[in-house]
């Protein structure tokens, strides 16, 4: 895996509009009595479509050279070689490049070089916030540093940290306390907290949980604690659907998310839960087969609620039922087609609870081993 940078790519883009600028406050053409507009040729920073011309720039150099972009996902790209296969990644102006063809990379990374200002650098260790981590074992990720900068911003670095990001028996069910005067630094802290769960995923059932109050503040500098919050919601009655996928033993995407609507019972929100789950493994599968992955069996899709189960896999309407929404029932087709199957989990050994509930120390540990998380910066 190799990481390179594309030197003020906004420049790069072609505009397919008519745009014309004012020439900067101080600067005044030589033989000009006055500033004069400007008629641009190319995209500049600080134009709406430059993000997105810079991109259909790039899409189209590295088309040419026999890149074709993942449809599932449309910022990567794949060219298959006669010894393997090259993977680009490309996130505004930051790249990754990987594959089985050695060389085949190299021929990218220097066809980059021709048309593009490029920094290559090397084997990557930091991209977009994340430390990437290489070891006989394999790759891991970290945003230790990111945690740690924003321990420092709250003034949190050298207090005690805590054992779980969440009470496991939260008393926050009431309207008490003032609002926060500041709700832009409440605010700030929230979308750093939100980009923390892309490698902490323990985490994101307590950053979900958000209201702008003055208990809140306590509640979110303890998941501070915990990795170095627990944030508080009304209590609307809304379930909270929660997934974890694997792919190959390596837990690769999750998501804690509330439902929109409040579930009449517990099956109805596993159900609306499955279907969430649903779309991510066939996007997952959509994914891995542009990238050369072919996986033809039923994933196994592990739930804990009987009536769920049942409720997926019979297509039967009666009075307890009819009132889900269509789309949810999507779970149905893909069983019927044998995309997925849905084989009975012990609440026990439900790696998702993780996602949408408080608990203690105990099972909360035991649910991080099973997710993979470990702390690399751990003496040995």
């Amino acid at each position: 895996m190799y990481q390179m940078d594309i030197k003020n790519a906004f420049l790069y883009g072609d505009l397919n509009e008519t745009v014309y600028m004012e020439q900067p406050p101080g600067y005044v053409a030589q033989g000009e009595k006055q500033r004069m507009e400007c008629k641009l040729k190319k995209a500049i920073y600080g134009l709406k479509q430059s993000p997105r011309a810079w991109f259909d720039k790039f899409s189209r150099i590295i088309g040419e050279f026999g890149f074709s972009r993942c449809q599932a996902d449309h910022s990567v790209f794949v060219q298959t070689t006669k010894t393997g296969m090259v993977i680009l990644a490309v996130y505004v102006d930051d790249i990754l490049i990987t594959g089985s063809d050695i060389n085949g990379i190299e021929e990218a990374k220097t066809y980059l070089q021709k048309h593009f200002v490029t920094k290559d650098l090397g084997r990557p260790r930091y991209f977009l916030g994340i430390e990437i981590a290489h070891s006989k074992h394999g790759v891991s990720l970290s945003q230790r540093k990111y945690a740690c900068d924003l321990l420092q911003e709250t003034g949190l670095l050298d207090t005690k940290p805590v054992d779980t990001p969440m009470d496991s028996n939260p008393d926050f069910w009431n309207d008490d306390g003032n609002y926060l005067e500041d709700k832009t630094k409440y605010r700030r802290l929230v979308g750093k907290l939100i980009y923390l769960t892309v490698t902490r995923p323990d985490i994101s059932f307590a950053v979900g949980l958000r209201v702008i109050v003055q208990a809140t503040w306590t509640c979110e500098n303890r998941s501070l604690l915990y990795f170095g919050g627990n944030l508080v919601t009304k209590d609307d009655r809304k379930s909270t659907s929660g997934y974890c996928t694997y792919v190959g033993g390596n837990l690769v995407t999750w998501r804690s998310k509330k439902q929109t609507t409040v579930a009449r019972s517990s099956a109805v929100a596993e159900y609306r839960a499955m279907t969430h789950t649903t779309s991510e493994i066939l996007w997952l599968k959509n994914l891995l087969k542009e990238l050369g992955f072919l996986y033809d069996d039923p994933v196994p899709m592990h739930c804990d609620n009987q009536a769920a189960i049942h409720i997926a896999s019979k297509p039967v309407f009666h009075e307890r039922t009819k009132h889900i929404e269509v789309d949810c029932h999507f779970v149905r087709e893909a069983i019927m087609s044998q995309k997925i199957y849905t084989p009975f989990t012990p609440s026990s050994e439900q790696k998702a609870d993780i996602f949408t509930k408080a608990l203690g120390r105990k099972q909360f540990d035991v649910l991080c081993n099973k997710m993979g998380m470990i702390d690399i910066f751990a003496p040995a």
